[in-house]
């Protein structure tokens, strides 16, 4: 079978070379949000989604707008929801470290939306505006990915500072238990040492109903993120290069996007998988960074199976891993234990925790992801 196989491979479509896994589009005609929400779900797929600051730089590159609706809106009644600052880091209510009494927003004193931490790590909600020292990460560094900032802002000032110099604000249970974190929390050498880091939480939700937590509001933080007044929609400035809250009802242009990613949720074969992709769709999904990485396992969180097959194939009769969009094997997202080479396998990702990839076995049945392409 390896060698029919690599001849499919081989003669396989090779959408994702050139295409993405969604793209925005500008829409120059001036509606409401609701207006443009329901223009966005007839001619594309929705209103668009901002996951991240890379698509916080492709919504800049496109002309001749000054500022436009996104699909962030908030309704009132909906619960307010806790999240990590840092993009693709989720929130886990089972893994989480507060105070004794916490979270206790404020005892009645007014909302307390964003979390501080102590030198033992424990955690405190605290009200966003209040302003005091902050630790950020770096990902990038290879030296060191903790920093203590000892200068008093607020959050949102913070996460700014952080995301400007470093990666973002500290985030996510992986970095709160690393040693190196407790180190630098150490640093601090107030009489009552509490710090911000990159736990928030809010009551906006995206308009296509995914999970993404990235948020880039500009000033002033307590009309936004705190909720303090009836503006329950959000447009970005392209002067400012933030995002802020409007009266729904206010007319603007909007920017849609196309989702060139689906989850397929009937169980296959890997090998079904991949003809049913090239025969409805395009082709099996290709990751090739930590973005589509993102955006791929949010899809599929609606899986019914505990894995979902993606375009990842190793072949035994060329000892290699492979995209079957011919894409090269660059970043990588496997589980510990999970990277090395067996015949008759191929790439799964999780569909809970961290998305982890694992390799399984070609015969399993399990739901799948599909890449559009163009002429599909």
């Amino acid at each position: 079978m390896q060698w029919s196989l690599i001849l499919v491979f081989l003669m396989g479509q090779c959408c994702l070379i050139t295409c993405q896994l969604y793209e925005y589009r500008f829409i120059d005609l001036s509606k409401n949000w609701s207006e443009a929400q329901q223009y966005c779900r007839k001619h594309h797929t929705d209103l668009a989604t901002v996951s991240n600051m890379t698509d916080m730089s492709k919504l800049f590159q496109l002309e001749n707008w000054t500022e436009a609706w996104i699909g962030l809106n908030k309704t009132a009644g909906t619960n307010r929801t806790w999240h990590w600052s840092l993009p693709g880091v989720e929130f886990n209510d089972s893994n989480v470290k507060w105070k004794s009494g916490e979270p206790d927003d404020g005892n009645g004193n007014g909302p307390e939306n964003c979390g501080k931490i102590k030198k033992d790590l424990s955690w405190f909600d605290y009200p966003c505006n209040d302003a005091d020292y902050f630790l950020c990460y770096n990902e990038s560094d290879p030296v060191q990915k903790f920093y203590l900032i000892t200068e008093n802002k607020n959050w949102l000032e913070a996460q700014r500072y952080c995301r400007e110099n470093h990666t973002d604000l500290v985030s996510g249970v992986n970095q709160l238990q690393d040693v190196n974190l407790n180190l630098t929390t150490q640093e601090c050498n107030t009489a009552e040492c509490r710090l911000f880091f990159g736990l928030f939480r809010d009551n906006w939700r995206w308009s296509d109903g995914s999970s993404f937590s990235f948020r880039y509001w500009g000033a002033p933080f307590t009309s936004a993120a705190e909720n303090q007044n009836t503006n329950n929609c959000t447009a970005m400035r392209k002067d400012s290069k933030t995002w802020n809250s409007f009266d729904c009802n206010e007319r603007k242009p909007f920017f849609c996007y196309d989702d060139k990613v689906i989850l397929i949720k009937e169980q296959m074969n890997w090998e079904n998988a991949l003809y049913y992709c090239r025969e409805y769709h395009g082709d099996l999904v290709t990751i090739t960074n930590l973005d589509e990485q993102r955006w791929v396992q949010e899809k599929t969180k609606n899986a019914t199976t505990p894995y979902v097959w993606t375009g990842l194939r190793y072949t035994c009769t060329l000892d290699f891993w492979f995209w079957v969009s011919n894409q090269a094997v660059t970043y990588t997202n496997w589980a510990s234990g999970q990277d090395g080479n067996d015949c008759d396998m191929s790439g799964a990702m999780e569909t809970g925790g961290e998305h982890k990839w694992l390799k399984k076995n070609d015969n399993d049945k399990m739901n799948f992801i599909c890449s559009k392409s163009a002429k599909k």
